[in-house]
């Protein structure tokens, strides 16, 4: 596993979704209530990214088939989503967002 610097706090507003991309991971990057999250861009239901997504609470809204995640913990909230949205642990170092990834072998 590999903590990543991915952007400055400032980057990522209060109640607002941010998508960039870790080496080959697609990420969103949230701010609820102070607090730095990080999922998978890719919604697990249709393609589609939910940094597009409507952020309500601590709840994404899938853009194209409004497919609803829990961010804190990834859990699908809604019938049209049966998988839940990969999450990663994020933490900030002076002022900068760090996101771990798990390294995978390729094969």
């Amino acid at each position: 596993m590999a903590w990543h610097d991915v952007t400055e706090t400032s980057a990522v507003a209060e109640g607002q979704v941010l998508g960039v991309t870790i080496g080959e991971e697609m990420i969103a990057l949230y701010r609820i209530e102070g607090v730095f999250y990080a999922t998978s861009n890719i919604c697990t239901h249709a393609f589609a990214l939910m940094s597009d997504g409507y952020l309500e609470d601590d709840c994404i809204e899938c853009p194209v088939h409004q497919a609803l995640f829990h961010v804190p913990t990834g859990e699908a909230r809604s019938r049209i989503a049966k998988r839940p949205l990969k999450t990663y642990p994020v933490k900030v170092e002076n002022d900068r967002l760090m996101v771990e990834i798990t390294e995978t072998a390729k094969v």
